[in-house]
């Protein structure tokens, strides 16, 4: 039975202007933000308390919804550094709140002016707790959230269009967030004086494959020395191999691995039997596992936020992480000759592997803190030793 929940105690005496509706007919009703219209996708929530604007331009959020738990969204307005990609990402965002006026140095406006350019359409004034309670107990539902300033909506047809959704098991959109050309990216990572720079004199070269890539892993991996050729999901391991990589960085990126995999897997296959040192993320490390022969599942809510604990098996360490992905490896289906580097301490899932005897391994959180926090850039040090160690 389908249900509709009022605006929150913090804005009754103001009239609705958006309505997010879930596939089985839930109405929460709040203010629009950002672009009118309506906007379709998986309703998630993200933990992270900095790093809106990182988040809502992330690939791999693509096809998304992003509940933001912590409530001040808009603090430091946005910029032109702090984003992830120019191109497709997060579908809309959910807040509580009104969006804060920014408050930060680097600010070069309030956020709202940043959605209305990038035509991003959210919902605001709703109880983000509750539909966060709702995600956790049943799992992520679609949901539709339409911004009229009218506040005249459609529920009936609405409700039709979320539950007709048919979510992201089962979806590429690799495709729909990767480079269509390649190209070479040589910018560093930021720093307080001077913004981004330039890799100078690289000394190794790696080629990525863009199923989503965030701009930050690639200034990591420029700023330890790498020069990187960017290459489209779709690439060949013929392309991959005509630049002459020293190494093989499989990224991140949205949608199901199983859906990706149809065509990336028997690339990646390849990848791993040359023997050039391979290193993937996220979506890059479920397709690797797909690739040696493991088998990936959907979550049930994922994991989002950037304070995710995480155990390094090979030396013990704890590390608090980034994270952003709904699907995950099947610890059970690991074959022999590969092993788990990493495991969740929240629910106990894979988050590394490695291959015994091959110059692979992966992660299924996000090493380049974008947001933070910094504790896993290590792996992008033991990759450019592994390349090294292999030259």
């Amino acid at each position: 039975m389908s249900k509709s929940i009022n605006i929150s105690d913090l804005h009754k005496e103001r009239t609705a202007t958006a309505v997010l509706v879930l596939g089985d007919g839930t109405v929460f009703h709040g203010f629009g933000i950002g672009a009118t219209g309506e906007t379709i996708g998986e309703v998630c929530f993200n933990t992270s308390m900095t790093g809106y604007q990182e988040s809502l331009t992330d690939p791999s959020f693509a096809g998304q919804l992003i509940t933001f738990t912590f409530p001040h969204i808009g603090n430091v307005g946005f910029n032109d550094e702090d984003i992830e990609t120019a191109g497709s990402a997060a579908s809309g965002l959910i807040i509580r709140a009104d969006i804060t006026d920014p408050a930060n140095w680097r600010a070069a406006g309030p956020l709202n002016d940043w959605l209305l350019a990038r035509n991003l359409t959210g919902i605001a004034g709703l109880d983000t707790r509750r539909l966060t309670h709702v995600i956790r107990e049943t799992g992520a539902p679609n949901g539709v959230i339409a911004y009229h300033p009218d506040g005249v909506f459609d529920l009936d047809a609405l409700r039709k269009k979320a539950a007709e959704w048919p979510g992201l098991e089962g979806m590429d959109l690799a495709k729909e967030v990767s480079c269509k050309e390649s190209y070479i990216w040589t910018e560093t990572r930021w720093a307080m004086q001077g913004g981004f720079g330039e890799v100078a004199e690289p000394k190794r070269h790696i080629v990525a494959v863009d199923y989503g890539v965030k701009q930050n892993i690639l200034r990591c991996l420029a700023s330890l020395g790498c020069s990187i050729t960017v290459v489209p999901a779709t690439a060949s391991f013929e392309e991959i191999k005509s630049h002459n990589p020293d190494g093989i960085f499989l990224a991140n990126g949205p949608g199901d691995p199983a859906a990706t995999g149809e065509y990336a897997v028997p690339v990646i296959r390849e990848c791993i039997e040359s023997g050039i040192p391979t290193f993937g993320i996220c979506l890059g490390h479920q397709m690797l596992a797909l690739a040696v022969g493991a088998e990936t599942m959907k979550m049930q809510q994922g994991h989002r936020g950037a304070n995710q604990p995480v155990k390094d098996l090979t030396t013990g360490k704890v590390e608090i992480t980034s994270q952003n992905h709904g699907f995950v490896v099947k610890r059970e289906s690991l074959p022999d000759g590969v092993s788990e580097t990493h495991k969740s301490l929240f629910d106990g899932v894979v988050e590394g592997l490695e291959l015994k005897d091959k110059p692979v391994f992966s992660v299924q959180y996000h090493p380049e803190a974008s947001p933070g926090p910094q504790d896993s850039y290590y792996l992008f040090e033991r990759f450019v030793n592994m390349v090294d160690q292999h030259a």
